[in-house]
């Protein structure tokens, strides 16, 4: 994969080997260019999990990002810096996701999705509700803490804050999904994956976004798992989730269908 820098710092280090390789310190924001065979009928960032501690950078990134350039995408995965490591400000994840929005407004212009999954799907979803030149024609958020870890609206009530504390000010700051919190209902449409008894992020997330969507008459698609456990990613497919890489492509191919280029 390309390794395209988009702030200084040195080249992150990823430890472990693939298809298990974890960026527990990221040092710079960067992308990691996975293309599909031209002509690529869109583009999509992709945003791996790890709890805003580190990155799932093979499991929930590069396979991703390697399925997405099978469906005819160009696919790029962001490597963004963490909230609280190393000085970082509470929003570094978001700035450096901007920075990946600006590169890409560079190239010739082509529809533009947003995927991540668990963390990675807050990500994609505060992404999701950003203005910016290079619109959004859909995102993909799978088994994502996208509002219910805000201190106001915690599934389950009562549970500690996370540390770091930038960590849970990001949460407290872009709550994806809550009525009563119009910056962060996404401006484009969303596609849900989730597993229905997941004990580290509660379908209570999708059910809260669910709500404001039918609140604000958002564009929102939900699929919820009885089999799957979190991060199914696209490894575990002993259940009815095995279907959900099928039922998101669909759903992407009509958001591409539809959308003008960025």
């Amino acid at each position: 994969m390309t390794v395209i820098p988009l702030s200084d710092g040195a080249p992150n280090v990823f430890e472990g080997t693939a298809p298990d390789r974890v960026c527990r310190q990221p040092t710079r924001a960067e992308l990691h260019a996975c293309l599909a065979a031209p002509p690529a009928r869109g583009r999509a960032l992709v945003y791996a999990g790890g709890g805003y501690l580190q990155l799932m950078h093979d499991k929930e990134g590069v396979e991703v990002a390697q399925w997405l350039a099978t469906l005819g995408l160009d696919a790029y995965v962001l490597v963004h810096r963490l909230p609280g490591q190393a000085g970082q400000p509470f929003d570094i994840a978001l700035q450096d996701g901007r920075r990946a929005l600006d590169h890409l407004a560079t190239l010739p212009p082509l529809p533009l999705l947003h995927v991540g999954l668990s963390s990675g799907g807050h990500l994609a979803g505060v992404m999701a509700c950003q203005p910016h030149p290079v619109p959004a024609a859909g995102a993909v958020i799978a088994y994502a803490p996208v509002n219910a870890n805000h201190r106001d609206h915690k599934a389950p009530a009562g549970k500690p804050d996370y540390p770091p504390p930038e960590k849970q000010a990001f949460y407290d700051a872009w709550p994806i999904g809550i009525a009563s919190e119009p910056h962060g209902l996404p401006r484009c449409p969303v596609f849900l994956a989730y597993a229905l008894h997941d004990p580290i992020v509660p379908v209570q997330h999708a059910l809260n976004l669910l709500a404001a969507a039918q609140a604000h008459g958002l564009d929102v698609e939900a699929h919820v798992f009885p089999q799957a456990a979190h991060g199914f990613a696209l490894r575990d497919r002993a259940g009815t989730h095995d279907q959900w890489p099928a039922l998101a492509a669909r759903w992407m191919a009509a958001r591409l269908d539809v959308a003008p280029s960025g």
